[in-house]
């Protein structure tokens, strides 16, 4: 019987590895992987364009998807999570010392969407203090989903020639909400830093009070997909599972990387964060870290109403000890 063919769209991560060289394979299904693309490139040709049969996708875009109706299901796999401390930057002429005052201040963001920003708002209000109404927000790209937002906050949008980085280092800006690392700060520009200098610090404190390692990227899936082939989402959620476990085993040996201390690395990770930080599916844990930002979301104006879980994600259980142990 012939395989179903199916194109997904990720990350080339070693947690999906296997699947990509097809050591893992999902079970009926003839999987053709793309990882060429950067992550906005690909939230924007799937949710706006629909290419592909299945995407990881911004989670927070998938929210506004959902909330606009729009016709796309998630798996509960999370290829990509990220603590978010170590990515607000500052440019040091401005007197910022710490959270407090950024209040009043002009915010350069890459989109004012970008699951990674709607996390570092939330806890700069909700853990720091700081009054997001008073903060003008500056974005760079156009909304990979356009939406109304929040009539509390003031966004503006920049003309195409406009770089927040660069306007960030020249103190057009004085606060950057980034997802990636910027230019500036990696080249050692003095008029950039982070707002947090220990900012590690402060992430092991945020998990500590919440338990949350903050999940940016759902697995998206097109829900004409689904209607045709519902069998996919329980095929696919355990071969992106299997592949995670291949990858987590084979990184426990400590010659794969090259790096001096990379054990005592992996046993700092494994004593704080436990022995599967990347676990998927809906877990007590995993469903708080998604509650928060749906939270967050719903308090920045990207979304009209907070769904439940159950609403949003596609159901992957498959009875009660089925499936521990393959018995003909």
């Amino acid at each position: 019987m012939s395989e179903l063919p199916l194109t997904l769209a990720c990350g080339d991560y070693e947690i999906v590895s296997a699947l990509i060289d097809r050591k893992v394979k999902p079970d009926g299904i003839d999987l053709n992987v793309l990882t060429a693309m950067d992550s906005t490139t690909r939230h924007w040709r799937f949710l706006r364009n629909q290419e592909f049969d299945m995407a990881e996708v911004s989670c927070s875009s998938y929210l506004i998807a959902r909330d606009q109706g729009l016709p796309f299901d998630a798996i509960p796999v999370f290829l990509h999570r990220r603590f978010r401390h170590g990515f607000i930057f500052i440019n040091t002429q401005k007197g910022i010392r710490g959270p407090g005052d950024l209040a009043g201040r002009r915010i350069g963001l890459k989109q004012f969407q970008s699951t990674a920003i709607v996390w570092m708002r939330g806890i700069l209000q909700h853990e720091y203090g700081v009054p997001l109404e008073t903060i003008e927000w500056v974005c760079e790209l156009d909304e990979t989903i356009e939406l109304a937002g929040s009539p509390r906050l003031k966004v503006v949008r920049l003309p195409n020639d406009c770089s927040v980085e660069r306007m960030l280092a020249e103190g057009e800006i004085d606060a950057l909400l980034h997802p990636d690392l910027i230019h500036p700060l990696i080249d050692k520009d003095p008029r950039v830093a982070r707002l947090f200098p220990e900012f590690r610090q402060e992430e092991i404190a945020f998990y500590r009070k919440t338990q949350i390692f903050p999940i940016m990227h759902v697995m998206g899936v097109k829900r004409s997909v689904l209607e045709r082939h519902p069998w996919i989402a329980i095929n696919m959620f355990h071969a992106f599972d299997d592949a995670k476990n291949a990858a987590m085993k084979r990184l426990a040996n400590l010659r794969i990387v090259p790096l001096a201390w990379y054990r005592e690395a992996w046993e700092e990770q494994e004593n704080l964060l436990g022995r599967d930080p990347w676990q998927y599916g809906l877990s007590r844990q995993n469903a708080a870290n998604l509650e928060a930002l749906i939270d967050y979301a719903h308090e920045q104006g990207l979304i009209r109403r907070r769904p439940t879980l159950d609403e949003i994600f596609l159901d992957v259980f498959q009875g009660r000890k089925r499936g521990d142990e393959f018995r003909i």
